[in-house]
Parts: C-alpha cells; structure tokens; sequence
C-alpha cells in the first residue's frame, strides 16, 4: 500500500467537500480515482480529466508511488 497526499481542483474540490486528503492505495492513479469516484460521488470519467503526479502530468496506467501527490484536474470553462 502506497500512502499519497490527493488534491483536488474546481468541481471535483466541490464535489469532495476538501481540497485535499492523505489516502492509502494500490494499484494505478485509474485505480485510485475510481475508488475515490465511489467515496466522494464524482461523475467526471477519467477520459475527462488530467491526472499529475508531484508537478508532472502523468498517465492512468501509471502505478501509484508512496509519498506522492496527485492532482486530479478536471475541465476547467473560462469566462
């Protein structure tokens, strides 16, 4: 099991009531946000959002490493 700091951003921070949270995972980050998907009631697929990992954009397939900070981004609308 992989400890990480998750932050979330514009509807998914709304969505989870928080701006972050220390979570304990394993497996991907697809892995990780389908199971705070179930917690938190996003309805944003991962096909809709950028996934980062400390400061760099990563991939859904990439494994989730102890300690890190992940960063969900959803679409964002300007105006």
């Amino acid at each position: 099991m992989a400890k990480v700091t998750v932050l979330y951003f514009a509807s998914l921070r709304d969505a989870a009531g928080l701006a972050s949270e220390a979570v304990e995972t394993g497996g991907d980050l697809r892995t990780l946000y389908g199971a705070l998907r179930e917690r938190h009631g996003f309805v944003l697929p991962v096909e809709r959002l950028r996934v980062a990992v400390d400061g760099s954009f990563a991939r859904w397939g990439d494994e989730v490493r102890d300690g890190s900070e992940v960063a969900f981004i959803p679409p964002v609308s300007g105006g």
